[in-house]
Formats: C-alpha cells, structure tokens, sequence
C-alpha cells in the first residue's frame, strides 16, 4: 500500500499538506501517516523549575486538532497520526525512509521572505528518502 506521510504543526500550511494528502491517497488508496514532532526545550530543567511542562500534551493536542479539522471527528482507517519526539527535520526525514511521499508545509513570510523556503522544509527536501511535496498556506477563500 502507498503510504503519505504528512508534517504537522498546526500551521494553516500543514493544515494544507493535510489536505493534499487527503486529495492524493484517495486515487492511490494511501495510507496517511500525520506526524507531530515535540522536543523539550534546551534550558529544559529552567522550565521544570518555573513549573512550565506539557509540551508532549500541547503537541498531541495540535496535532489531534489539526487532523480533526481537515477529516473531521471520525478519523478514516487510513489515517494514522504519530506523535514523534525529536526535532521535526531529523524525525520526518527518518519516517521518509517507509513512506512513498512526504508532504509538509511551507509557511510563508510575504516579501523578500516569503522567496525563501523553511528550515523544516528545505531539509526535508535535501535529505527525505522518498518524493517530497512542499505546499503553500491557502491564500484567504481558498479551502476546499
């Protein structure tokens, strides 16, 4: 079976390659893997003394949320969502390695740097074992 892997963060653009996978794994009945990446932060112990955590929750719950939002309360038996703890350009890259495409978002900054693509994005696409499509943020009105 043909397995999408998808990158999301809960941005409007990840919400987009969401949306991309859906279209695409129908013709190809495709698997999607909706993958979510946390990290502690790197002054970690600062924030466990301050009392500030859940940083595995807050990213379960975007992720959760943003799948929610593109397939609606039931998820298809096609969908599968993983939740990765790593930095979000080694882990996709790592699950390209089992996928036939990677989908992630591109989030764009409008003027001179909106010409230039995301860290996420752009290490996706040097090092991804597999095809790799990068989407846009839907320009306002422009959801399916």
């Amino acid at each position: 079976m043909t397995k999408i892997i998808v990158g999301v963060d809960g941005s409007e653009a990840s919400l987009e390659a969401l949306r991309k996978a859906r279209y695409l794994a129908e013709p190809l009945n495709a698997q999607i893997e909706a993958v979510g990446c946390w990290e502690f932060p790197r002054m970690y112990d600062g924030y466990l003394m301050m009392g500030i955590g859940g940083f595995k929750e807050s990213a379960e719950k975007v992720l959760n949320q943003a799948v929610t939002s593109v397939f609606g309360s039931v998820i298809p038996n096609n969908v599968k969502i993983n939740l990765v703890q790593g930095n979000p350009k080694t882990a996709l890259v790592k699950t390209s390695k089992n996928a036939d495409l990677l989908i992630v978002g591109r989030r764009g900054h409008g003027g001179l740097g909106g010409l230039l693509i995301g860290s996420v994005s752009s290490s996706c696409i040097a090092h991804a074992k597999c095809p790799v499509l990068v989407v846009h943020a839907p320009e306002d009105g422009e959801n399916d």
